[in-house]
């Protein structure tokens, strides 16, 4: 795990477009994985930035969604489709059919869920994924409790959950109970998991992913696990890591030639 600490949100962001940037111009039709909420906002703005100057294209690749609200009407504005769509997908020349998410208005929730595992594996896999982290330390919507090897399932959210989402909805009351997530499993079957937090009310999960125990009270804490994980915080995210300084130094002192 490679912790890179930014002086703000803003630099923040510049790190986790420059991975997606990167990987859309060196690889062939690339599989990225997005993440919703206000975390990756700023860099989906950058890298619609670069499309809008020519820079960048998303023409060959396919775009994959972390998760989707069980229970709203097809294109609402908050489901997780409609708003990777408006903050990127339809703002950038990404193939409107290469833009994947779990099929949460069938009738077999359970049967769109191995389905949608399947789909992650005929594409070849996540190259890399955007991920967020919740107060509690879940990433996607898998709340604490759940199985650090779990698969793309139906997930029911916690209070916390739902009261940190409130913001986008009218009223606490029209915020779903359930979601489809992918899996801390399928998460990390991705090859390269980019997580970025800031503001001090990250802090505190980050530094329970980071550098606490890995244990299903905190889902995050699976990264540890993982060969190639990049996470990107701002000062005040970063305040209660006890190696703060380990990660600033070994960062500075990184290898031109060697990649995040």
């Amino acid at each position: 795990m490679e912790v890179v600490i930014t002086v703000d949100e803003g630099a923040a962001a510049r790190v986790v477009a420059g991975i997606v940037e990167r990987l859309l111009r060196t690889t062939d039709q690339p599989v990225l994985g997005l993440a919703t909420g206000s975390s990756p906002l700023a860099s989906y703005r950058m890298l619609v930035e670069a499309h809008l100057a020519g820079e960048l294209s998303f023409a060959g690749a396919s775009a994959v969604l972390l998760d989707e609200y069980v229970g709203l009407p097809p294109g609402h504005p908050q489901g997780y489709r409609a708003f990777i769509r408006h903050h990127l997908a339809d703002r950038v020349d990404l193939v409107p059919d290469r833009l994947h998410g779990p099929d949460v208005w069938t009738d077999d929730l359970a049967a769109a869920c191995v389905a949608y595992d399947r789909l992650l594996d005929e594409l070849g896999g996540v190259d890399v994924q955007v991920l967020g982290i919740g107060s509690d330390g879940h990433i996607g919507f898998n709340e604490p409790g759940s199985s650090l090897r779990s698969r793309t399932r139906v997930k029911t959210l916690t209070s916390t959950t739902r009261a940190d989402n409130a913001r986008f909805f009218g009223s606490l009351d029209e915020v779903p109970r359930h979601v489809v997530t992918q899996g801390l499993g399928t998460i990390s079957d991705a090859r390269h998991l980019v997580l970025v937090a800031c503001g001090s009310g990250k802090a505190a999960p980050v530094e329970a992913a980071v550098e606490g125990p890995v244990t299903a009270s905190c889902p995050a804490s699976v990264l540890q696990l993982h060969p190639h994980v990049t996470v990107v915080v701002d000062e005040a995210a970063a305040a209660k890591l006890a190696n703060a300084a380990y990660y600033r130094e070994t960062y500075a002192g990184k290898p031109s030639w060697q990649e995040l």
